[in-house]
């Protein structure tokens, strides 16, 4: 019999990017940078990242405060919509406003991301084969962040939807053997100065 063990994954979300996404703004590479001083004393295994380049240059800011922990870039770590609601699923003076923001997304995000969401689910949750807990790093996007710890609580597949996160912030969720999962820390910036807080945020929710 195959003996499992605790895996502790830490979503994080990628640095702040230009207004075309191809690159880390001053902010976001200060924030990468913040992000890997704080994980520095974090036994991680791996680092992978969605393929956008504002995913990828965060991981790699990171990584390179690591030492030798390898980076592997993975698709299901993307940006994409995880879960398309039908209207009837959401709650009824929010539905409107919660379909018009999906139709905004682009189409090829909504069309793939159920499969890619369910990838996410197999590669990254669930305790690990072993004897040994794992520890490992997924920088990402708000979407999949907010998939993960609606997974993690059990909560309707409609819910990742409003929980927002900030960028270079970091989330820890615990996977362990015969207990049910558990988000130890979610949205945590206390690595960032309070200029560099927030940022990915909506306005109007930043506290």
């Amino acid at each position: 019999m195959t003996s499992t063990a605790t895996r502790y994954l830490y979503p994080a979300r990628h640095g702040e990017a230009s207004s075309d996404e191809t690159t880390l703004t001053e902010t976001g590479r200060r924030q990468a940078f913040l992000l890997g001083e704080r994980l520095r004393s974090t036994p991680l295994s791996s680092i992978r990242h969605g393929p956008l380049p504002r995913a990828r240059q965060t991981a790699q800011l990171i990584g390179a405060q690591l030492g030798d922990v390898p980076l592997h870039p993975s698709e299901p770590a993307g940006d994409y919509v995880p879960h398309l609601p039908a209207k009837e699923e959401l709650p009824p003076d929010a539905a409107d406003t919660m379909l018009g923001f999906l139709a905004q997304v682009p189409e090829e995000a909504r069309e793939r991301g159920p499969a890619l969401a369910r990838e996410a689910l197999a590669e990254f949750t669930g305790p690990v084969d072993g004897d040994r807990p794992r520890h490992e790093l997924v920088v990402t996007h708000s979407f999949l962040i907010g998939w993960l710890v609606r997974a993690a609580l059990d909560a309707p597949e409609w819910r990742w939807m409003g929980l927002n996160h900030g960028n270079a912030a970091l989330t820890v969720i615990r996977y362990a053997p015969g207990r049910p999962s558990s988000v130890l820390v979610h949205n945590d910036m206390r690595h960032l100065p309070a200029e560099l807080r927030w940022t990915g945020f909506p306005p109007d929710l930043r506290i």
